[in-house]
Formats: C-alpha cells, sequence, structure tokens
C-alpha cells in the first residue's frame, strides 16, 4: 500500500506452544511480522524490551503468572506496545485485571481467524477492541454504579455520553464496529472512538474492585 506499506509487528504470548505456533502462522499469512514469542510473564517482558511489538497478543494463563502480570511488564519494558487479550475463557476478574493493568482490548480465542487479522491491526492503531462480554460487563457495571448512591469521600463515577451508552449497548449485542456505524451513521473508527473513551473513563474510575464485587455478588446484568 505505497510508502505506508509496512508490516505491522507482533508478539504472540502463550502457554501453549501448538496454539502459539498456530496463531503466528495466521497472523505472518496474514502479513504481519511476527518478532516474538513468549510463554511466560518474565520471557514476555524480556523479548518486548528487546523487539518493541506494536502488539502483544496475550494469553491469561502462563507458565509463571498471567496475563494482567504480564501486561504491566510488557508495557513497562515496551511503553509503545499495545495489548490484546485473547483468553480460552470469559472470566470476568481476569479480564478487568487486564483493562486495568493496560490492556487495549478483550477477544476469546474461538473468534475466527478473520476477526482475529481484524482486531490486531485495529489494536495496531490504538484502537480498543472489545467482545461482546466484556462490552456487556462494563456496560452492566457502569449500570449498577450510576443506580448506587455516590461515596462522599470517593471519586465520583465518570459519565457516558448517550452515544457511548448507546455504542456499548449494540457491542453487547455482538454488533461489530461497522454493523454499529451503518445502523447509527458512523464510521466504524467513530465507533471504535467512542468504546476506547468509554473505556478509558470507566479505567480512570478506578473501580475495578467495585465490579469484582458485583461479579461475586451475582448482581452484574449477565
Amino acid at each position: 500500500m505505497g510508502d505506508d506499506d509496512v508490516q505491522v509487528t507482533v508478539m504472540v504470548v502463550d502457554d501453549h506452544p501448538m496454539w502459539r505456533d498456530g496463531v503466528s502462522r495466521d497472523l505472518t499469512a496474514a502479513g504481519f511480522d511476527v518478532v516474538a514469542t513468549a510463554d511466560g510473564v518474565q520471557s514476555a517482558a524480556r523479548r518486548a524490551a528487546a523487539t518493541t511489538p506494536q502488539v502483544v497478543l496475550m494469553d491469561m494463563q502462563l507458565t509463571d503468572g498471567n496475563g494482567a502480570e504480564a501486561t504491566a511488564a510488557v508495557l513497562e519494558a515496551a511503553p509503545e506496545a499495545h495489548v490484546l487479550v485473547l483468553s480460552a475463557s470469559s472470566e470476568r476478574d481476569d479480564v478487568l485485571d487486564a483493562v486495568k493493568a493496560g490492556a487495549s482490548g478483550y477477544l476469546v480465542k474461538s473468534a475466527s481467524a478473520a476477526e482475529l487479522v481484524d482486531a490486531v491491526t485495529a489494536t495496531s492503531t490504538g484502537q480498543a477492541v472489545f467482545t461482546p462480554g466484556l462490552a456487556g460487563l462494563v456496560l452492566g457495571e457502569y449500570r449498577r454504579m450510576s443506580t448506587a448512591p455516590p461515596p462522599s469521600d470517593g471519586p465520583q463515577l465518570p459519565s457516558l455520553t448517550d452515544r457511548e451508552t448507546e455504542v456499548l449497548r449494540l457491542v453487547a449485542k455482538g454488533l461489530t464496529a461497522r454493523q454499529i456505524g451503518t445502523r447509527l451513521s458512523l464510521s466504524h473508527r467513530t465507533v471504535e472512538n467512542h468504546v476506547q473513551s468509554t473505556l478509558r473513563k470507566l479505567q480512570l474510575a478506578n473501580r475495578v474492585e467495585l465490579a469484582r464485587y458485583a461479579i461475586e455478588q451475582g448482581i452484574d446484568e449477565g
């Protein structure tokens, strides 16, 4: 694609060699440059520092820790990297911890190869990638917090715009950014920006512990 035809560099972090190698092959075939792989927190941090990948695909279960710990370690070693969490499960605590640690988004391993390629491409440009499960969790937790009495000495809940709430609700229903854009007469990039803004707002609120409490008590909105 002209002068801008530069490969996106990617590191794949997963403790299963067959899955790690398979994803690396798929990404290479799709035109990405897989510059490193790793199976744990320490190896991921070392190799991120050495290769400075643009995107890090991060599994949640690693040989010497978890994906949230590895996300924090990788971003400390390579601050310009963007972390996209991939997990075989949608354990909500793990997802929220990874987001709190700085992950740009979350994708389940059951996603198709095309969805993975799209997610890596979006992540490389700094966009936030949500699966419906994570979007639903964030939306449900926001609703719960917005109806709770605000703590007198705590931070105020950030306000989501009507459009941000609408976009998040459609993501939670499983629509892609392009489908949402068509429905709302917006560009898919604008939709992704709304999602990223929402993620950033709720991260800054630093209420992950409240979200975990909601999950444990079973009062989130499935």
